[in-house]
């Protein structure tokens, strides 16, 4: 095993106890295994996920039940190599990509990774997430960053892959009409992610002002503030926004009432695409979709995106550090929740710094 230097013996990371109960523990520094890599963690980014365990101790079917290292969106340096690893080298810089998939189920074989039943992915109960100075990860699941990336830059890779994903789902292409719902981090890299892929035009919906100004100096064609519940008026007020009704509707708020209105304003024979996490059951006009054959598909994290979504932001295609707001180091995280979980912060993504 080669190292590039001397290990500290503690590993501060962020553990959540339970929920509202989130404490910067010293933890064991990790070993990486055969075809691992041990990485020193520079950039974490707080994902709605992460908000939903620190703040209910669950989040969907997942529940926490023992402490557990939170984060899954971060970047940072190769410091030691397991047996078998060649594709790697010492201070190499990568995004890590948090799902690790078993590679032999079917789904697997398929390609769609994500789906895999045994897949370990970062911060899902019962496995560890990587907010802490020292992590380890599968080597074939890290993707090195060009000189010009920033370890920020490749952090945010892994809710860009996310919108890579629900862009493909969606076959947004050159000359779609684009309808994205939801102005937060996800929406916002959404609609960037559309318009990179060619989409003529796209509009974006919130109930928040400040995010809909932001959105659209990032180049939303049309903004559209949530104002009712009635899901029809909506969809008026959204056709009347657009030149056009959408040919795909990206669904990025989880809200129930966005994924409704999304069915009704989207075109006859066109796409929703639930990228967001409503209610677990939820009702919806599902005749109106069936007959005017208005396809729902659904989104779960992503399979074989990383490289699309780092070679977007490589090129300069996309551009992500505006998205980024506001800065806190390891030992400030539980501040950093309280930050994002804050509406009047206005906080779109809050990046951790673990190597400060």
């Amino acid at each position: 095993m080669t190292t590039v230097s001397e290990m500290n013996n503690c590993n501060l990371s962020a553990v959540l106890h339970s929920k509202q109960d989130l404490r910067i523990d010293e933890t064991p520094i990790p070993e990486p295994n055969e075809n691992e890599v041990q990485l020193a963690i520079g950039s974490v980014g707080i994902c709605g996920s992460d908000l939903k365990y620190w703040m209910y101790g669950k989040c969907g079917r997942h529940v926490l039940v023992n402490p557990m290292v939170i984060g899954h969106e971060a970047s940072g340096t190769v410091t030691k190599l397991g047996s078998g690893v060649k594709n790697m080298k010492l201070g190499d810089r990568v995004a890590i990509e948090p799902g690790v998939p078993c590679r032999l189920c079917r789904v697997c074989k398929e390609g769609r990774y994500n789906l895999c039943p045994d897949i370990k992915f970062c911060a899902t109960p019962p496995v560890d997430g990587n907010l802490g100075r020292y992590y380890t990860h599968a080597a074939d699941f890290c993707w090195k960053l060009p000189d010009h990336v920033s370890l920020d830059e490749g952090a945010m890779l892994e809710p860009l892959a996310v919108c890579v994903y629900g862009c493909q789902r969606g076959a947004v292409s050159v000359g779609s009409s684009v309808l994205v719902c939801g102005a937060g981090p996800v929406g916002i890299m959404t609609m960037l992610v559309a318009k990179t892929l060619g989409a003529s035009e796209v509009c974006i919906t919130d109930i928040d002002d400040n995010r809909l100004t932001f959105a659209k100096k990032l180049g939303a064609s049309y903004t559209v503030k949530v104002t009712t519940d009635d899901c029809q008026q909506l969809a008026s007020d959204i056709r009347n926004a657009m030149t056009s009704a959408p040919d795909v509707t990206l669904e990025c708020s989880g809200s129930d009432q966005s994924l409704k209105t999304g069915i009704l304003v989207t075109k006859s024979g066109g796409c929703v695409v639930l990228i967001g996490r409503g209610s677990l059951e939820v009702t919806i006009p599902i005749v109106n979709a069936a007959t005017r054959e208005v396809d729902i598909k659904g989104v779960f994290r992503y399979a074989n995106c990383y490289p699309k979504a780092l070679a977007m932001v490589a090129s300069g295609q996309i551009d992500v550090k505006p998205l980024i707001t506001h800065h806190f180091d390891l030992k400030e995280s539980l501040k950093a929740f309280e930050t994002a979980s804050n509406r009047d912060s206005s906080a779109i993504k809050v990046m951790i710094h673990c190597n400060q």
